[in-house]
């Protein structure tokens, strides 16, 4: 049976795991708004750019994804966190070395979010695959539901700040705040203390065969091979929804970064709500329904998003309250469903799997998402923001309903592995 969330955080090695964890997402939600921003206003880049950017941020999960999955099952997972992070603190902080010479620019900032993907690749694939090392079984939703609490408590703050960093200073300086956090995250991991067991150094490697094997058991699942498959579909849609929305409110409305940084802190209001409210939900209905569930609220939020009135006719502070409310609903069905589906994921998957199995969903869902940033960016820019808005919201109606028709609807987190 499923443990509590407050129970968790007794375990010394998963709450320090939590802090830092809990740090470097702070961090990241100043550099989501600021980077984005830095694309618009800085380096006059349009919604396409802002696709392409978010593209390169991601494509090392195309060409890598698979095989950085089996390499992290064969290795202690601390140490590849550590140096991730450290990593990624030290290119963050060559951004604003680079602008203050004047050396930003966008295929420079590409080149960046191409490095930095690829150390995000491996930190992901080894954090997701690192949870089920520092507690048990029983308590994976609950450690899930943690982790995505102290995430929204960051995107709660996180952006708003952003938003007032870059006014005050610039888009390229606030990107440090993401820097130092990285650093202080690198610090935090390296002490945790936990037992890891990996293959034998004898045994030899057969990368095909093992990169085999995850796709195997994730495809030929009979409940995770619905849920990754939706799930792509669903990353290409909410790809092209996050390209279009922060262009649409500073141009397409006329919104300041602070004002943007607003309604995106609204979503993280939801997302704590929802992460909250994930552990009972899931308990009661199983992860299967509540996955369902909150993936049918989703468009709810993006639909408000895309009747938000233009400021002329209502006023800066009414357009703010609308788009607010709408990234509230979103971020609220995100909080309710991941930490059910990623918690259910880790339940049912061997140790031996765990990182071929997170790191062949989240590459190709990554791979969607350079499919769908650029191609939400560019289309924006040809048929304007709200049709895209749209489009993507009919995406995610079919996702959920065809989820809902599939065995993955009856999963529950005490189901055997």
């Amino acid at each position: 049976m499923p443990t509590a969330p407050a129970s968790v955080l007794r375990d010394p090695a998963f709450a320090r795991f939590w802090v830092a964890e809990t740090v470097s997402g702070f961090g990241t939600y100043v550099t989501t708004i600021a980077l984005q921003v830095l694309v618009v206003l800085t380096l006059d880049g349009s919604a396409a750019d802002v696709g392409l950017v978010s593209a390169a941020r991601w494509l090392p999960y195309v060409g890598l994804g698979l095989v950085v999955g089996a390499l992290v099952d064969r290795r202690p997972r601390r140490p590849v966190l550590v140096t991730t992070d450290l990593g990624r603190g030290l290119l963050l902080t060559a951004i604003p070395v680079l602008w203050w010479f004047g050396g930003l620019s966008l295929p420079v900032l590409m080149v960046e979010m191409v490095v930095f993907g690829t150390l995000a690749l491996l930190n992901d694939a080894a954090t997701q695959s690192f949870v089920p090392r520092l507690v048990p079984r029983p308590s994976l939703l609950a450690a899930n539901a943690r982790l995505d609490q102290s995430d929204a408590v960051a995107q709660t703050s996180g952006p708003a700040l952003g938003g007032a960093l870059v006014g005050l200073l610039g888009a390229p300086v606030a990107v440090l705040v993401d820097a130092a956090s990285y650093l202080l995250s690198a610090a935090l991991t390296a002490t945790v203390r936990v037992t890891e067991t990996v293959r034998p150094s004898t045994e030899p490697l057969h990368l095909r065969r093992e990169v085999v094997e995850g796709l195997r058991w994730v495809y030929g699942h009979r409940m995770l091979a619905p849920f990754a498959i939706t799930t792509h579909a669903w990353f290409v849609c909410n790809s092209a929804l996050v390209t279009v929305y922060v262009p649409f409110v500073l141009v397409g409305l006329g919104l300041s970064p602070f004002e943007l940084g607003l309604t995106l802190a609204a979503a993280a209001v939801g997302g704590l709500v929802g992460s909250l409210a994930a552990v009972p939900l899931g308990l009661r209905w199983g992860a299967g329904r509540t996955v369902i569930a909150a993936q049918l609220v989703t468009p709810l939020g993006w639909a408000v998003v895309a009747l938000a009135p233009g400021v002329s006719a209502f006023g800066r502070v009414a357009v703010v309250v609308v788009l607010a409310l709408g990234q509230l609903v979103y971020g609220l069905a995100l909080g309710a469903e991941n930490a059910n589906s990623m918690g259910y994921r880790q339940a049912i998957t061997p140790d031996a799997l765990q990182g071929r199995m997170n790191i062949t969903m989240r590459s190709i869902n990554r791979a969607m998402v350079v499919v769908g940033a650029p191609l939400g960016g560019l289309l924006a820019t040809v048929v304007g923001y709200r049709p895209v808005l749209v489009g993507g919201i009919v995406g995610f109606l079919l996702v959920a309903v065809a989820l809902a028709l599939s065995p993955y609807r009856h999963a529950r987190h005490d189901d055997p592995v």
